[in-house]
């Protein structure tokens, strides 16, 4: 059925477009590929532990910055103290040509410098709650795309995790980016829609979602200690 009733380019909010079927099955594979290499090491896919007790339903890996709830660092202190993998060049030129796509002139895509990539994994059973992405000290946008099963993807308002928001389906290939003032929207995914990932993907279940990010904390040497 895919591509019978083609899903517009949808500027969802001021500054948060959703562009369908960006990225192509065969880049898609090869970021499965890279995603399924990062999370053997050095620091391991993990469910975060959050400052409550609680734990998240996603498992989630970090490339150039490690995150834990709420700060970025080198090293990987709530796991096993490793250094994170570095962030590769070929991320930049795709967070640059997703900026190009979905913004055009609006934005100077070739000044994005993503640092920093957030992997999270989703089963079936996964849920993301309300949040906004605030740890980073730079307001450059988020690059979001996503591989495997559809989600219900939850994108609210800037004050508070209640109305008004819209959802929507964030399918295997889709690309979602929120700058300007959505920035520091609120978004979430209560749902997961178990089996509709395409096999080619090399994803034969559950869903992948790798987000780009400028942290603004500075180049190799710095730690990002808070």
């Amino acid at each position: 059925m895919a591509g019978l009733f083609p899903r517009p380019r949808t500027v969802v909010a001021p500054g948060a477009v959703h562009v369908p079927e960006w990225l192509p099955v065969e880049r898609q594979r090869e970021l499965v590929e890279a995603c399924r290499e990062w999370a053997r090491g050095p620091v391991p896919l993990r469910h975060t532990v959050l400052p409550g007790g609680g734990v998240m339903s996603v498992q989630s890996v970090c490339v150039g910055w490690h995150w834990q709830p709420y700060r970025y660092s080198r090293t990987a202190d709530d796991v096993n103290g490793a250094r994170v993998a570095e962030f590769p060049d070929w991320l930049v030129d795709l967070g640059r040509a997703a900026l190009a796509e979905a913004y055009g002139e609006e934005y100077p895509a070739e000044a994005y410098a993503p640092d920093t990539a957030l992997i999270n994994f989703y089963d079936g059973a996964a849920r993301m709650g309300m949040h906004q992405d605030k740890e980073e000290r730079s307001d450059a946008p988020v690059v979001s795309l996503s591989i495997g099963d559809t989600c219900v993807f939850r994108f609210g308002n800037t004050e508070d995790r209640g109305r008004p928001y819209t959802d929507l389906e964030l399918a295997s290939g889709d690309l979602f980016v929120f700058g300007g003032p959505s920035r520091f929207a609120f978004h979430g995914v209560p749902k997961v829609c178990p089996g509709t990932a395409d096999p080619a993907t090399g994803m034969s279940g559950g869903r992948l979602n790798v987000t780009l990010r400028e942290t603004g904390l500075g180049g190799p040497g710095a730690d990002g200690r808070q």
